[in-house]
């Protein structure tokens, strides 16, 4: 097979202009093998990943009610901690990401249906599935369709137009990081789009009810019945849950952040994801929106423990590729959609943990200066902007 490029691996630093691109031919077959990948997974579906999913939410359990007895405690507190914070971080990961993509619905269990399911953060799921599972997935790294590059707070791409606000990108960075839940909860919101004139206060008016209640839940739960039933140890609960909470963040966030912008990360305009003609005008093909996947995604190496604890979005090029299927699959089939892309010339970008975190951190501080690299590739300077504009 012929492409126009050849394959880069481990986080490679590419300019826009060194995209991979694939003949209309090349992309029919890319995504045919795909979808006979996908196939082949949801044939195999059975009662070792349903077990498997029973075993994950059994063992975050038992880590939640470790972590609630041991506030009694009070030498123990560090581990009701390490406790509580293992709870929380399977509960959003590898369980809730991933029941609310739809990946166990197939088991017909209420308790781990997408429709159903809610996670312990202050996200309401409805709304969380919306501007996630729909938006996110359905627009990957499209700009100006994707809300999730920068968050609508963090300039994480060069052709996103700078601004002085955009100075303080390492400091909003850290905030989001420790408030991660907060700014996921806020998200549906599109505060940056009210503030730019785009939303009105009264477009929000029917999220604001859910918000509220799973907000009060949360509060309630975590900040005033748990640390209540302590007595007199209620601060030292309290300040529990709160670590608790704080140490879930930080690792969402470094999780989600190193799985979407590392260096050699791609962009898209809507322009460039319209490759075929469609009944109704143009349109982006099937094998087009797996190419945007792998290109716009990244991976983490690891073992298996720093998988499930990752939700497998350690995973993020499969995770992209396939969000219904369930993540527990994504190693066995990672080194198969790692040869496909090498086959086809694309690259596959994945890398250790620290790597792929400095690579982010160097982004988010590189970004909050003015300039950007065009998509042809030539960086423009601020002056150069101004007198384009």
């Amino acid at each position: 097979m012929t492409t126009t490029a050849t394959s880069q691996t481990d986080g490679a630093t590419r300019r826009p202009s060194d995209k991979v691109h694939l003949t209309p031919e090349q992309l029919r077959a890319f995504g045919e093998e795909l979808d006979a990948i996908r196939q082949r997974i949801v044939d195999d579906l059975g009662e070792a990943d349903a077990a498997y999913i029973r075993k994950i939410l059994k063992i975050q359990r038992g880590f939640e009610v470790a972590g609630r007895a041991l506030f009694y405690l009070p030498p123990a507190w560090p581990l009701a901690v390490g406790a509580l914070s293992i709870s929380k971080i399977l509960d959003n990961m590898e369980i809730g990401h991933n029941v609310m993509h739809g990946q166990y619905d197939w088991m017909g269990d209420p308790g781990l249906s997408s429709r159903m399911f809610d996670w312990d953060t202050v996200c309401p799921s409805s709304q969380w599935k919306y501007s996630h599972n729909y938006i996110h997935h359905t627009f990957t790294n499209i700009l100006g369709k994707d809300r999730d590059i920068g968050y609508g707070i963090l300039r994480m791409d060069e052709d996103q137009a700078w601004k002085p606000y955009y100075l303080g990108n390492p400091v909003y960075a850290f905030l989001l990081m420790v408030l991660f839940e907060w700014g996921v909860a806020l998200h549906d919101l599109e505060v940056e789009n009210i503030v730019a004139g785009k939303r009105s206060l009264d477009d929000n008016l029917p999220l604001y009810p859910g918000l509220l209640r799973k907000i009060r839940n949360q509060a309630l739960k975590d900040y005033l019945l748990f640390p209540a039933l302590t007595g007199p140890l209620f601060p030292m609960t309290l300040a529990g849950n709160a670590v608790a909470n704080l140490v879930r963040n930080i690792w969402a966030f470094n999780i989600i952040f190193c799985g979407h912008f590392p260096a050699g990360v791609e962009t898209f305009t809507e322009e460039e994801c319209l490759d075929e003609e469609g009944p109704d005008g143009p349109r982006e093909s099937r094998g087009h929106w797996y190419y945007r996947q792998v290109l716009g995604s990244a991976n983490i190496t690891g073992g298996p423990l720093f998988h499930i604890m990752s939700g497998n979005l350690s995973h993020q090029i499969e995770h992209h590729l396939f969000p219904d299927l369930p993540a527990k699959r994504y190693p066995q089939i990672a080194p198969e959609i790692r040869d496909l892309c090498d086959r086809y010339g694309l690259p596959y970008n994945t890398g250790p943990l620290h790597k792929q975190v400095g690579s982010v951190v160097a982004k988010i501080c590189r970004l909050a200066l003015p300039g950007r690299r065009s998509r042809g590739g030539d960086q423009v300077a601020p002056s150069a902007e101004r007198e384009a504009a």
